[in-house]
């Protein structure tokens, strides 16, 4: 079982060496890793090509959708892995999805894991309720699992299935679109809660400029499906995630002004 594990990049020189370096580590090495350099100006595409096992191409239309379905095309393995390239994996990663695609019963299923956020106040707490909004609520709303970027895989022959179909938006979630084409397509999508994979909730700190807009990417990505949930979505996700971001900013720099003051 070959698998191909493909890593979108844009300016992602600061993140991209520790997901290289767990990528190195993998009991089992993956057929090939991918990197898509997605126009990056911060010597992203030079770090990649430092790594004997990366194979780094360029995406020149900018947005993720793009740069992964460059890297999905490319890959040659039966499995195509991705993730993130702030994602670091356990050492045992691609052995996981090597196991799970082995079972003749997953040859018609997608495969998605856990995270956990090691860049946030309160991690535990954030990754949970991250995990009940993306992955049990999806479900809820669009009646099956839905697959997450930074720790999934499927078949070279779904994507060949449905890489015609995936919507070419920057306004909305890639994944969870590539998912509901997945599963319209008569595949099943099985998510392990098992699979866990350290990531950062960009967004929350660096990239909070975006989080607004970027909250409603999720309820925009249900109504260009037609999924009559979207309002729900956006009621019950959009406002609520937003103010609780706010207020894990606001307890981090409490935090921060705390330890200030008893160094001095």
């Amino acid at each position: 079982m070959n698998v191909s594990l493909v890593i979108p990049a844009y300016n992602e020189a600061a993140n991209l060496r520790k997901c290289l370096d767990s990528v190195a580590t993998q009991t089992i090495k993956p057929f090939e890793v991918i990197i898509v350099d997605n126009n990056s100006t911060d010597g992203t595409a030079d770090l990649a090509s430092s790594y004997p096992f990366t194979k780094v191409i360029k995406e020149s239309v900018q947005g993720r959708v793009y740069a992964r379905d460059a890297g999905f095309n490319k890959a040659k393995g039966d499995v195509i892995a991705r993730v993130d390239a702030d994602t670091v994996l356990p050492d045992n990663w691609i052995k996981y999805i090597t196991t799970f695609y082995e079972s003749l019963a997953h040859q018609k299923s997608a495969f998605t894991g856990d995270a956990d956020f090691h860049n946030v106040r309160f991690p535990k707490a954030v990754s949970w309720l991250y995990r009940q909004m993306s992955f049990n609520l999806n479900h809820l709303l669009i009646g099956h699992p839905t697959l997450w970027g930074s720790n999934m895989a499927i078949t070279r022959n779904q994507w060949e299935d449905v890489k015609a179909l995936v919507c070419q938006r920057n306004d909305i979630h890639e994944d969870l679109d590539l998912s509901i084409h997945i599963k319209e397509a008569g595949n099943q999508i099985v998510y392990d809660h098992n699979c866990h994979v350290k990531a950062e909730l960009r967004r929350v700190y660096s990239d909070r400029h975006e989080l607004f807009e970027y909250l409603q990417w999720w309820p925009r990505t249900l109504k260009s499906h037609g999924k009559l949930m979207w309002p729900v979505c956006w009621l019950i996700s959009v406002v609520p995630l937003y103010c609780l971001t706010l207020v894990l900013i606001a307890a981090d720099k409490i935090a921060r002004l705390s330890g200030k003051k008893s160094l001095a």
